[in-house]
């Protein structure tokens, strides 16, 4: 019973998590000068109002499933040209993965009250936690189309954008090959999460736990 509440906890709380991440991006462009999400309903929290359900849903629940890798999808898109400055523009690149930090933190926290850990929802709530993390790290790589892109990409001249604008998406496949064919990329990813889990409290026995009762199927 226990491994189908893992199951429940973490594929729920990573739904929710993929739509803070997106809401986050959309109240700062809205603060930033970006009226137009408003109208687009991004700040409902309402994850139908999403504009692209394959890449904000589906790809992230697929990978989460297959690989146990946090993969946000693109599912606000963002005026930027409206941005009241540069620094606005970083900012909403940025709101994102904090979003994914904050619950990473929030997990620790949680998983550091007396019982919790060894709770049945311990497990859940570690490898929900290292979720985050996870989607933290892989957002913040300064490659496009990600968010760690996104926050450099105002400082770049008018020409350079152009210039990396058409091969966005192959970078994106690109790097999802390598992290799935080279093992030397793949375990640089894992071994930079578990040690920023670690910092926030997130044990890596507690989220092999959790991660195996998540897949219940497999065993």
């Amino acid at each position: 019973m226990e491994k189908y509440l893992t199951f429940v906890i973490v594929l729920g709380g990573w739904i929710f998590s993929v739509c803070l991440h997106e809401f986050a991006h959309a109240i700062v462009a809205y603060k930033g000068g970006d009226t137009s999400v408003r109208e687009k309903g991004y700040l409902t929290f309402n994850p139908l109002k999403y504009t692209d359900p394959v890449f904000s849903f589906i790809l992230p629940i697929v990978f989460l499933l297959s690989g146990g890798i946090g993969l946000p999808g693109a599912a606000v898109y963002i005026q930027r040209d409206c941005l009241r400055s540069r620094g606005w523009a970083t900012a909403v690149s940025l709101a994102g993965p904090a979003a994914n930090l904050i619950i990473a933190v929030l997990m620790g926290l949680v998983l550091l009250v007396p019982g919790v850990r060894e709770s049945a929802v311990g497990p859940a709530l570690a490898f929900l936690g290292l979720l985050q993390v996870t989607a933290l790290v892989f957002n913040m790589l300064p490659l496009p189309p990600l968010d760690g892109f996104g926050a450099i990409e105002p400082y770049l001249g008018h020409g350079v954008r152009q210039a990396i604008a058409p091969y966005q998406h192959y970078v994106f496949i690109g790097l999802l090959f390598l992290m799935w064919t080279v093992p030397i990329v793949s375990s640089s990813f894992w071994l930079t999460t578990f040690v920023i889990a670690s910092l926030f409290g997130i044990q890596p026995a507690d989220v092999v736990q959790g991660y195996k009762m998540f897949k219940f199927w497999a065993s």
